[in-house]
């Protein structure tokens, strides 16, 4: 039964009282139908959504906040859902914003201003009629169907709110559903209306897309629609191929979007997807063809990581520690995959382990789903480097503990056991000390490093103080 929780019949019970009529729409109803979980409720009230909320808040003692500028009402139940009150209304808007004006309406009205058919979905919850489906826009079909359709003319849903378009891309990356041609067609022609919504909601939506199931998907349907140049032009750059001769590079737009894809399949980290969706970002800047071995990247690492705080600001992605996790992992994508092919020495891998820190396991799995090769030997042989790799990892972090080492001769150490003030000399010894125990010179021990730190003193004319 699709309206099981008590919630929904005192709902009911109190828009009897009050003389109003009351259902639940859009994304609750959809995802009943879909089997996907949902605890957020909207109901629609053809009246006072207000009026309904204050009396089931009062009815179970809990707080309800009103927002008044926007008509509408929340509170939260004990057991956690949270059910959201507002009238039925019709809206219209000006040709440069995406605010509405609105007006009361029917519940056809509000139904009609939803941005797709799934979405416009209502269950009743008068007493007559509990639970009967109201679905004038054959949204059910829709869902049925995979289609994502507006329930109105496209363009002027599309050019009303520009984020809608944000909108029917991720769900179809979420949902896996497809974009209905005119639907699309209508995005395609009302693109350049994206530039009147703030980055702040474009980026709500992309990071749903980042997260869905198989990313490539809302990326591909961004890039069709003309969305993604105007959105995040840095990756709509990494598209095309050039050939000079019998050279040709990747598609880098296509493989980026394959790491993206291989690294969803293995985790829900946001953060760890969104280094797959950078990782390459460098490329256009550093593209170089040389008739010798053909096109060339290299420092495409050093550029693209360079390149993550500017897009994180233009992207109004969060300036926190999240910034120094992608930047790190562009950086040093490429190393495992050197040291993959490279005879793996122990120094390489201090290196690694030191640079990477606690960050290591995911810099592998993205540098795992690098490797996009269509040819499976080259690909395994990869693959099994890795494995000798991460195998030499563990051995050296368990021998040497070296994942966020600090070496243990500190600047401190060294000043005061010479008597000499902050300079150049003691960052010198500190980095020789470091690189000692990183090549293998000498064990990651106090002692040992004291001892180095002695002889390199005394090459620089420093004698211990009294």
């Amino acid at each position: 039964m699709p309206l099981s929780h008590p919630i929904f019949r005192k709902i009911a019970r109190l828009a009897h009282e009050q003389g109003v009529d009351a259902y639940v729409v859009g994304g609750y109803v959809r995802d009943h139908y879909l089997g996907r979980p949902s605890t957020d409720i909207d109901v629609v009230v053809v009246g006072s959504g207000v009026a309904l909320a204050e009396a089931l808040g009062r009815e179970l003692h809990t707080k309800v906040s009103i927002f008044k500028t926007y008509g509408t009402a929340m509170l939260r139940t004990r057991d956690g859902v949270e059910v959201e009150f507002v009238g039925a209304r019709r809206e219209s808007y000006t040709h440069d914003s995406r605010k509405p004006q609105v007006e009361a309406g029917t519940l056809e009205d509000d139904q009609r201003r939803r941005d797709f058919t799934i979405n416009a979905l209502a269950w009743s919850l008068s007493e007559e009629h509990f639970g009967e489906l109201v679905d004038p826009f054959e949204g059910m079909y829709d869902l049925e169907d995979g289609i994502i359709r507006t329930p109105c003319d496209p363009d002027i849903t599309f050019s009303d709110d520009p984020l809608r378009m944000m909108r029917a891309v991720r769900f179809a990356a979420q949902l896996g559903f497809t974009i209905e041609d005119e639907t699309f067609a209508a995005i395609r022609r009302n693109a350049e209306r994206i530039a009147i919504v703030s980055r702040e909601r474009i980026i709500t939506e992309l990071n749903k897309i980042v997260l869905s199931p198989v990313p490539s998907m809302g990326f591909m349907l961004l890039e069709n629609a003309g969305l993604l140049e105007r959105i995040f032009p840095e990756m709509h750059r990494l598209k095309g191929v050039e050939k000079r001769g019998v050279h040709a590079h990747k598609d880098v737009f296509l493989h980026t979007l394959k790491v993206v894809d291989n690294v969803a399949r293995r985790s829900n980290d946001l953060w760890l997807r969104w280094a797959a969706v950078l990782h390459d970002i460098g490329k256009p800047q550093t593209k170089v063809y040389d008739p010798k071995v053909g096109w060339t990247f290299h420092g495409h690492e050093v550029v693209g990581s360079k390149m993550v705080p500017h897009l994180f600001r233009t992207l109004k992605l969060p300036m926190n520690e999240h910034i120094k996790f992608v930047q790190k992992l562009v950086f040093l994508h490429l190393r495992p995959i050197i040291l993959s092919e490279d005879l793996v020495t122990d120094s390489a891998v201090r290196r690694l382990l030191f640079e990477a820190g606690d960050d290591v396991e995911q810099l592998m799995m993205l540098c795992e789903a690098d490797i996009t090769s269509g040819i499976d030997s080259k690909v395994q042989r990869y693959l099994k480097n890795f494995e000798l790799v991460r195998c030499k990892m563990k051995d050296l972090e368990e021998r040497d503990r070296i994942r966020n080492f600090q070496p243990p001769i500190t600047g401190e150490i060294v000043m005061q056991t010479y008597g000499i003030p902050p300079c150049q000399m003691i960052g010198e010894i500190k980095e020789r000390i470091k690189n000692a125990i990183l090549d293998g010179e000498i064990p990651n021990e106090y002692e040992a490093a004291y001892a180095l730190m002695e002889r390199l003193a005394a090459e620089r004319g420093l004698t211990k103080k009294e």
